[in-house]
């Protein structure tokens, strides 16, 4: 009996790697591979003419650190902080509210949340641009109210690519939101309530932190992207705004430096290893499945 419970465990483990081993080798090629391919490639010299140069060198992460580059960061930094704060504002209560919907109306609004997925991101962008050039759409509409008396020069500006950015990355929090305020034990709140709570006081008490952990997969989701998004600066700004994303495409496609532009991606990707640090810090989580 022993020897059948063992051959049948045996058995059981076999079909488990038959089954899981195609998963281990897509995500060791797809995607530890090109990963370790990336740190061995930032610690390498770029050619003189074309290619890189098997030597070791720390020279392409001291060449972040010069004005320029620090700048681009600070600029990028910046600009992901008031993207995600604004997507805050906006994002979490849509979330919240769409979550708290009734079940006929929750399912169109959420189809209207998952819409702009279905269809291309420069085409979307390509839309702002008919919207925020002049005598553009929004124009005719401020003139017609008699808000503006002329038309406004909106694209390839800041505020275009903030907008811009906006668009992209709301629907990440929304949905982040809405699937943790949707799991929530609305119980606990009116316990709080019970007990002499007020609502505002319920909220921040109960409410926001049971649904801290959507907030913080939205707030990953919005700051590392808003950081490389090149091609919406590129689009809405008009080349005048640079990102850390510019710089990367600029030393890949022009200067041809990929040991730098591996350098530059490795510092992008401490910076969303550290979001996700933080982000179990603060949910006090031991998994990433709802960022992944």
């Amino acid at each position: 009996m022993k020897n059948k419970n063992v051959r049948l465990l045996r058995r059981e483990r076999g079909a488990n790697a038959v089954l899981l081993g195609p998963m281990y080798l897509f995500t060791v090629i797809f995607l530890v591979g090109p990963f370790v391919y990336m740190i061995v490639l930032s610690f390498l010299s770029r050619a003189e003419t074309w290619g890189v140069v098997n030597e070791f060198t720390l020279r392409n992460y001291l060449k972040i650190f010069e004005p320029t580059y620090l700048s681009t960061f600070w600029e990028s930094i910046k600009l992901a902080f008031l993207v995600t704060a604004l997507v805050i504002l906006a994002g979490y209560p849509f979330g919240y509210f769409m979550a708290k919907l009734p079940a006929k109306w929750r399912g169109p609004v959420l189809m209207l949340v998952t819409i702009p997925f279905w269809t291309s991101s420069l085409m979307r962008l390509y839309g702002w641009i008919v919207i925020f050039r002049a005598n553009g759409l929004l124009d005719k509409f401020l003139m017609a109210l008699r808000l503006s008396g002329e038309p406004l020069k909106l694209l390839y500006t800041y505020p275009a690519v903030v907008v811009g950015m906006i668009y992209a990355l709301l629907p990440f929090m929304i949905l982040s939101v809405y699937s943790s305020v949707e799991k929530m034990d609305w119980t606990l709140v009116e316990a709080a309530r019970d007990l002499g709570a007020g609502p505002v006081k319920a909220f921040f008490t109960v409410t926001l932190k049971c649904t801290m952990p959507g907030l913080m997969t939205g707030v990953i989701l919005t700051f590392v992207p808003s950081m490389a998004l090149f091609f919406i600066a590129d689009i809405l700004g008009g080349n005048k705004i640079a990102l850390i994303g510019n710089v990367i495409q600029d030393q890949l496609m022009k200067v041809h430096d990929w040991p730098f532009a591996a350098a530059l991606s490795v510092i992008l990707m401490l910076m969303t290893t550290l979001m996700i640090f933080l982000y179990r810090k603060i949910t006090g989580s031991k998994d990433v499945e709802g960022i992944v």
